[in-house]
């Protein structure tokens, strides 16, 4: 019967704690978008494109060259 005194006071812990880091979740945007992580494993990943010197690029990160740096270089 001793024990009651213990757990009745962890058990109390236990909830504030969770109550706080409920809290902390919310307040820190952890439940903004459920939904994102579920449906990344659907996306398909961006494939490397194959530029002219055969180095692997992403579509993003390839960029025309600039013909203006180009022809001010020329001018002088």
């Amino acid at each position: 019967m001793n024990i009651i005194y213990y757990l009745i006071p962890v058990a109390i812990l236990f909830m504030v704690i969770g109550v706080i880091a409920f809290f902390w979740a919310t307040k820190s945007e952890q439940f903004e978008d459920l939904e994102k992580q579920g449906l990344s494993i659907l996306m398909d990943d961006v494939k490397p494109a194959k530029t002219d010197s055969g180095d692997e690029t992403t579509a993003a990160t390839k960029t025309a060259p600039l013909e203006s740096a180009s022809s001010s270089k020329n001018e002088l």
